[in-house]
């Protein structure tokens, strides 16, 4: 379920159970999962598109719910007795059986093959018609039987003779009567006898008015009658439940062609759902590939208008192993790379992709981190979070998996952001998988360019307006473009000047007048600046160590000696007692200058190097020696 939330899978389910009917198609929509085989992925995209058609072409499909058909078959199978608006809902699903066959067999005219499906679906007309013959409005028609009409005849008639004889004593004993209507109590037919002339009125009291001063009789005569229409609706009845028993009987004879009916019908609610929703989102087939490759061109979010949505080219395989996206905050990257993530899982769930054109490679899984992964209740920061994920994700993922990242190596400092960032690119590098990440770290889009298989990418802006394009660029490094949005915002030249001189170590005047990438010379505004950022940094600083200098290597407090200075990236060699180490200069301390130990002209290799190796040094300086090496042993 997290990639489901991660790429919003869970709401385009939401968005397709508004298009199902029966439950079964909706628990099937709910329960979807990327298939891995090639011939079911393609069998059930081609599904999809011809649903799309059929409903272009004739309108949506007659559906409705049959999940009760199965409670009702197994009655009729244990000999019960399904009731009157029981045998309705029955006489409905056969009548929509109809309707879909009859919908599906003028499919026909289309050359596909999911209208043939019509050939499963037997409206059982027989049962269908007995059923609207017998049962209207939820009862027992009138006319189901003959001895069911003339019964009811006969109960009419001795209704209206009690009737007639209420009346009647209403009238004869108008002075004992509180009212001159007659009433029903209990189901029994009543007259309203005042308190004092109960004893004048021959019957039974059945109930009295709240004041206690009226009396509601049953007369004695229409007792009688009351009596013998008993009997005749206990005939009704028993005739209504011979013809309910028959008509169940005739259910129970046919349940292997309403068992037949209703799979047929959530299987078929289920795919013109899927065709429903694809012509929600404007989705066409894609085309599913055995190469490791993926291609969309001009893909959408499916769930994002696509009279708004900007469309994204994007193509990975035939050596492109990653893509490495960066540029602005609301640029759109995460949407980019949620993009890719959702129409690839749609793809391989069935559904067609929201793109003018697609080629898409099965994956085993599809793996993504996406938002900050806070959790109240593990007390995890949004670094801790992300990484359980992330490494959770380098444990699953090989060759056959796509990964999407977004922020890469966030929540903490961002020099160990950035290392962070880099080994896990370099381990889904090793692991073989296809991977979409997002960043912010100069460093990564650095090692995305010197790296083979993988390229950048950058969402576009508009320096003009200060706004994003939502526009994915392939093959070029973003730019965060924080200075030039700042001073075009107004900061003033001083903070500008002080801001680049903090963070490169200079003041970058090309920076502060907003150069691109392509105008800060050949190799890129990233390259130009960490070069300027370890000149500052390392040559102000690690370059005041030079060979012979006695320092204390920190934090261990051992005394050694420089044997080489520092490089580019402030790392120095020193020799400490029978070792030499490799390490920062930042954990290096000056004890006493080599010049101010040993002459101008001093040979350090009597310090540094062993009596064997001056030895040989020496006959290799005499004559030529083939059979002499040279090892230097060194830690790093």
């Amino acid at each position: 379920m997290q990639i489901e939330r991660c790429l919003e899978i869970n709401r385009i389910k939401e968005k397709g159970l508004e298009f199902c009917t029966t439950e079964a198609a909706k628990r099937r929509l709910l329960e979807m999962k990327p298939m891995l085989a090639e011939v079911d992925v393609k069998s059930a995209l081609k599904e999809t598109t011809e649903a799309k058609k059929i409903i272009e072409e004739y309108g949506n499909p007659p559906f409705t719910e049959v999940e009760t058909m199965s409670e009702y078959l197994t009655i009729a199978d244990q000999g019960g007795c399904l009731l009157p608006e029981q045998l309705e809902q029955v006489g409905g699903i056969l009548a929509c059986v109809k309707r879909l066959k009859d919908y599906l067999e003028r499919a026909q005219a289309l050359p596909l093959s999911l209208p043939y499906y019509s050939q499963n679906l037997d409206s059982c007309e027989e049962v269908r018609e007995e059923i609207l013959r017998v049962i209207r409005g939820n009862r027992v028609d009138d006319f189901a039987s003959r001895q069911l009409r003339e019964l009811r005849m006969e109960i009419e008639r001795l209704e209206g003779k009690m009737r007639e004889k209420a009346e009647s004593i209403l009238r004869n004993q108008k002075a004992c009567m509180s009212e001159q209507f007659i009433t029903i109590r209990n189901g029994h037919i009543c007259v309203p006898v005042k308190k004092d002339c109960r004893s004048k009125v021959e019957g039974t009291v059945l109930d009295k008015s709240a004041t206690g001063s009226t009396f509601f009789m049953e007369p004695i005569a229409v007792s009688r009658m009351n009596e013998e229409l008993a009997l005749v609706k206990l005939e009704e009845e028993n005739e209504e439940r011979r013809i309910l028993y028959t008509l169940t009987a005739m259910l129970s004879d046919s349940a292997e062609i309403f068992a037949e009916n209703k799979r047929v019908m959530e299987k078929l609610d289920f795919i013109f759902a899927k065709g429903r929703l694809s012509l929600a989102y404007d989705g066409v087939e894609p085309q599913i590939t055995m190469d490791r490759r993926l291609y969309l061109k001009n893909a959408r979010h499916p769930l994002m208008e696509k009279e708004i949505a900007v469309p994204l080219c994007c193509e990975m395989g035939n050596g492109v192993q990653g893509i490495i996206i960066t540029g602005p905050n609301t640029g759109g990257k995460t949407v980019s790379i949620k993009t890719v993530g959702i129409n690839s899982y749609l793809a391989q769930c069935g559904l067609h992709v929201a793109a003018q054109e697609a080629t898409i490679c099965l994956f085993n899984e599809i793996l993504c981190d996406i938002g900050d992964g806070q959790d109240m209740e593990q007390n995890l920061s949004t670094f801790s979070a992300h990484i359980t994920s992330v490494l959770e994700i380098l444990r699953t993922a090989n060759h056959d998996s796509l990964v999407i990242l977004d922020e890469l190596g966030s929540g903490t400092d961002p020099t160990e952001g950035m290392g962070i960032a880099i080994a896990i690119l370099e381990q889904l590098r090793e692991a073989g998988a296809m991977f979409l990440v997002t960043t912010h770290y100069p460093e990564v889009k650095t090692y995305g360019e010197e790296t083979e298989g993988i390229v950048n990418a950058r969402m576009a802006f508009d320096r003009d307006s200060l706004r994003p394009l939502y526009r994915l660029e392939v093959g070029k490094s973003g730019e965060s473009c924080a200075f030039y949005i700042a001073k075009r915002l107004g900061m003033p030249e001083k903070m500008l000047r002080c801001a680049t001189k903090a963070a490169y170590g200079i003041i970058n005047e090309e920076l502060l007048q907003g150069a691109s990438d392509e105008q800060l010379s050949e190799s890129g505004r990233h390259r130009k600046l960490q070069k300027q950022k370890k000149i500052t940094n390392h040559q102000e600083k690690a370059m005041t160590f030079h060979r012979g200098d006695s320092v204390m290597v920190l934090p261990d407090k051992k005394i050694g000696i420089v044997c080489q200075e520092s490089n580019e990236k402030g790392v120095l060699q020193v020799q400490l007692q029978g070792r030499k180490i490799w390490i920062n200069y930042k954990r290096v301390q000056l004890i006493v200058a080599a010049d101010q130990l040993y002459p101008e002209d001093y040979d350090f290799s009597i310090i540094f190097d062993s009596v064997e190796v001056r030895k040989a040094r020496h006959q290799m300086n005499r004559k030529y020696a083939p059979e002499i090496e040279l090892h230097y042993e060194e830690e790093k």
